[in-house]
């Protein structure tokens, strides 16, 4: 199974800044309507600026079952951070969750 399913934590740790280009109504696939513009060129996911930080594609309970509502349509820098990669291993701490010994890359 992969370790992203029963965790969440980047999810619920970092803002989500990516090209506003991404957005469906630019032609590209993530729901414009859980996007917010920061400037002409630039969008986030919606609360991912929150404190805490919670991206509203997230569902389910940090470090137990989780799901990203649009993991098919999701902007680039969700396909970028990897399981097991530094940034990862931060967000499990920042959640109590134990660091990936065995992680999928």
């Amino acid at each position: 199974m992969n370790p992203c399913q029963t965790c969440g934590a980047c999810c619920a740790s970092y803002r989500v800044d990516f090209s506003v280009y991404e957005l469906d109504d630019n032609g590209g696939r993530v729901p414009s309507g859980l996007a917010v513009e920061v400037n002409d060129a630039i969008c986030r996911m919606r609360g991912s600026d929150h404190t805490p930080p919670r991206c509203a594609a997230l569902t389910g309970k940090i470090g137990q079952s989780v799901a990203c509502g649009i993991y098919e349509w999701r902007p680039n820098p969700c396909h970028e951070l990897q399981a097991g990669s530094d940034a990862c291993q931060r967000a499990r701490l920042r959640h109590g969750l134990a660091v990936l010994t065995d992680a999928l890359h």
